[in-house]
């Protein structure tokens, strides 16, 4: 019943009391470092719903990442406008998806599972990690999740197999009008 009223806290920050307690909780964040590790959700409903379990084998962190589009140096050699290649360039990653790489990156040992966004501001965003040990004996034993455990699952993340992924690959929708995005964009090509 607890998780009902966290949702709905979270579902509208700005008016319940998340909005005076995150502001409180960004002004110590940003004097953490980019990635790090955290003993428990910040949202338990969230992370209990993307496959979070209170026990061993499960690792939270927490990461930072800079906002905004991709910011490029003007060329100093000359070029017409149109190839200068400052404007108008869109990052092919969701920032959600660079979170959870570089989470992967900074523990090699883990797996991420999900991840979800805890706050912003106007120049950083803040994610939540969802990282699984698949060597750990309780991870091993449990049905659930022990899945991760097999060798096609190994570094999901940088193969854009987790749900922030799959959603930048166009893998959400089917049927007409998504004829292209299976099994890749490049391979629907036909090159």
């Amino acid at each position: 019943m607890a998780y009902k009223y966290i949702a709905e806290a979270w579902s509208k920050p700005e008016k319940s009391f998340v909005d005076a307690l995150m502001r409180q909780r960004l002004i110590e964040w940003r004097k953490q470092s980019a990635i790090t590790r955290i003993e428990k959700p910040t949202r338990l409903d969230r992370a209990r719903k993307l496959g979070y379990k209170a026990k061993q084998g499960f690792v939270m962190a927490r990461v930072r990442v800079r906002r905004g589009g991709l910011r490029k140096q003007r060329p100093k050699a000359g070029r017409r406008p149109k190839r200068m290649g400052v404007k108008k360039f869109k990052p092919a990653k969701s920032l959600r998806l660079i979170a959870e790489e570089r989470a992967a990156r900074k523990f090699p040992n883990l797996e991420v599972l999900n991840s979800y966004w805890v706050g912003e501001d106007g120049r950083l965003k803040w994610f939540e990690i969802i990282m699984v040990d698949p060597h750990h004996p309780s991870i091993k034993t449990d049905e659930n999740i022990n899945w991760i455990g097999q060798k096609q699952h190994n570094k999901r993340v940088f193969r854009s197999l987790t749900s922030a992924g799959k959603k930048v690959r166009g893998l959400r929708n089917k049927g007409r009008g998504a004829e292209k995005v299976r099994p890749s964009r490049k391979a629907a090509r036909g090159d």
